[in-house]
């Protein structure tokens, strides 16, 4: 008899659910020739793949006895340098490589940052929607999510100050608020520099830390835009920022980084090396190499021309295609996201999904899953990183179908 095993599953085992983007991308692969909008893929052919290669070579040659070792849990020092003066010389910020903490991907951050602070009960408050692998990560160390409105600006900080008050006057536990200040995923929208100043001023007001989470300030398409992080503004130590080459270099590569007050920073440490003991070190030296010969800040420099092109393609066809009157979206100053509200009654993204794939031949992410309160199934994200230009447009006008058809 075979052995029953959901006996033997932890709570956090059985609760657990699958990421809509996750599953979303295996369904896709099996159907070729699906448009999809759907996962957060950079474009492969930004990859720099000979420099990379060039880079691994030279690193095994030269450092392979430290760099096919095992490493300090913190991360390789000179690998933390070479951060610090990147995150000084792109970020205006000065860091002390003792304060970083390399990672294994920013997923890892989100979950080294909720796993440190996070008791079951514990409150997280973010925006709304927002980056739904965090929200999954924040649900399973037992958090309660509570998900403030954005608009064009960002989080409503009114709204945000209000909801504070009112958690506290019923005996909350508010742990951290988790923000995506710069080209937020999924919507696209960057927080202005008001509302950013606000934030840092409720925080220090109600003596809280804000988590930033930070993948696409890097890169930028519109001018005259503030991009300012929060943790320049952070004269109190109340920002632990994090951040990751993901989308600037590799995602293959798997290294992101937190920046946090000394006595965080060792605390985050100490659970880490239960964790993974350290981050890929191979992947650490190459990482340090590339920021070293400015290979990393060159390449950044063309990301920008390269995805506005695929950004704007996007922007002009849903203004083409789509009505003004029955939709809500933003023209991201970066990143690779945009979120559609649709208006017109009946459509519901979720329920839609299977006739997109099916009968239209294009995907995107259910909206839902973005949001805390159960919200937004009217609403869809885009990617628009990794199709060409003329899938993006093609892809539009069937989205644009898909809607006419399955809404009232």
């Amino acid at each position: 008899m075979d052995p029953s095993y959901d006996k033997y599953l932890s709570n956090v085992a059985k609760e657990i659910k699958a990421s809509d983007i996750r599953e979303l991308l295996a369904v896709i692969r099996k159907k070729p020739g699906v448009i999809s909008f759907a996962g957060g893929l950079p474009d492969p052919a930004t990859f720099p793949k000979k420099e990379i290669s060039e880079l691994a070579k030279y690193v095994i040659e030269e450092k392979g006895d430290l760099a096919l070792q095992y490493s300090e849990t913190k991360g390789i020092l000179e690998v933390r340098e070479a951060l610090s003066k990147f995150l000084q010389d792109t970020k205006n910020i000065r860091v002390d490589p003792e304060d970083i903490i390399i990672t294994t991907g920013s997923q890892q951050a989100i979950d080294l940052v909720t796993k440190t602070f996070i008791n079951p009960g514990d409150i997280v408050v973010t925006e709304n929607p927002t980056y739904l692998a965090s929200l999954g990560t924040f649900r399973i160390y037992g958090a309660k999510v509570h998900g403030i409105t954005i608009d064009e600006h960002g989080i409503k900080t009114d709204l945000l100050e209000k909801e504070i008050k009112r958690i506290r006057s019923e005996g909350g536990r508010i742990k951290f608020i988790y923000v995506i200040p710069v080209a937020q995923n999924p919507s696209g929208v960057t927080m202005s520099i008001d509302r950013k100043k606000h934030l840092m001023e409720i925080a220090s007001t109600h003596d809280l830390i804000i988590f930033e989470d930070d993948p696409y300030s890097y890169f930028i398409y519109d001018e005259g835009v503030d991009t300012t992080i929060l943790k320049q503004l952070d004269k109190e130590g109340r920002v632990i920022y994090v951040s990751t080459i993901s989308k600037i270099m590799a995602p293959g590569i798997r290294i992101g980084w937190i920046v946090s007050p000394p006595e965080l920073t060792r605390r985050f440490e100490l659970v880490k090396q239960y964790l993974d003991l350290h981050s890929p070190t191979l992947n650490q030296y190459i990482l340090a190499e590339a920021i070293n010969r400015g290979l990393l800040k060159n390449h950044i420099s063309k990301l920008a021309p390269y995805y506005r092109v695929k950004r704007d393609a996007m922007i002009k066809s849903m203004d083409e295609y789509f009505s003004r009157e029955e939709t809500w979206y933003i023209k991201p100053v970066g990143g690779l996201f945009l979120m559609v509200y649709v208006y017109k009654k009946g459509f519901d993204a979720s329920n839609s999904l299977p006739i997109a794939i099916e009968k239209y031949g294009v995907a995107y992410v259910p909206g839902a899953s973005f949001h805390t309160d159960g919200t937004g199934r009217n609403s869809m994200r885009l990617n628009f990183s990794y199709p060409s230009v003329e899938k993006i447009v093609e892809g539009v006008k069937r989205l644009n179908m898909l809607i006419r058809e399955t809404a009232g």
